[in-house]
């Protein structure tokens, strides 16, 4: 059964968030909210949380996995940025939008696409979510919060602990987030590519 953490959309109680924390570095899995969307979120090196995810969400090996960063010096920790790239980036940071780029050798195998060896990076505009990345002190492993067959991602806490109870180990709820999963741009070839069009605009990137 997932436990369920009410928490203030603007100050975010350090104790809930703490306990939280406290259940990703146990391996556990945990939905929370962002600037688009909920998010299923686990420990970076969690493979059983990884694959908890897949299983949720029904994805292939092929899907692209997210680490969703407190701030810029985090995300480049992990992903090979040039300069043109690095102010296209920043400049859209922290928003709506998750970034395909290749990945560093901080990030293990497993979570790179097979064949490009590249990984999605985001920095979420949110308070709860930045207060839980503050906390962790490393990115954690996501994917958005959408179930085989929907077609519109997941946005009310209650809903999810009431669909997902026995699948996840805690539901973050602060209110209102967005409704839009991310727009994603692929940085690793020549020019970017949008990949989905979603809550960030793409005009800065066509």
């Amino acid at each position: 059964m997932a436990k369920y953490f009410d928490v203030h959309p603007e100050n975010p109680q350090p104790r809930s968030i703490g306990k939280v924390v406290d259940i990703v570095r146990n391996d556990g899995l945990i939905a929370y909210p962002t600037d688009s969307c909920f998010a299923l979120g686990t420990q970076l090196g969690n493979k059983e949380g990884m694959e908890r995810i897949r299983t949720i969400r029904d994805l292939d090996d092929r899907h692209h996995f997210t680490l969703v960063c407190e701030n810029f010096a985090q995300l480049g920790q992990f992903v090979i940025i040039n300069n043109a790239v690095f102010r296209a980036i920043k400049a859209a940071t922290p928003g709506e939008y998750t970034f395909i780029l290749p990945a560093t050798k901080e990030v293990p195998r497993r979570l790179m696409h097979p064949k490009k060896k590249t990984v999605g990076v985001r920095i979420p505009d949110h308070v709860a979510a930045q207060a839980l990345l503050a906390e962790l002190g490393e990115p954690m492993l996501s994917s958005t919060l959408l179930l085989p067959g929907e077609e519109d991602p997941m946005t009310q806490g209650w809903q999810i602990k009431d669909e997902l109870d026995n699948v996840l180990d805690a539901v973050i709820d602060s209110g209102d987030c967005g409704v839009e999963p991310t727009t994603v741009i692929d940085f690793s070839g020549d020019e970017p590519e949008i990949v989905r069009r979603g809550a960030g605009d793409t005009a800065r990137f066509e």
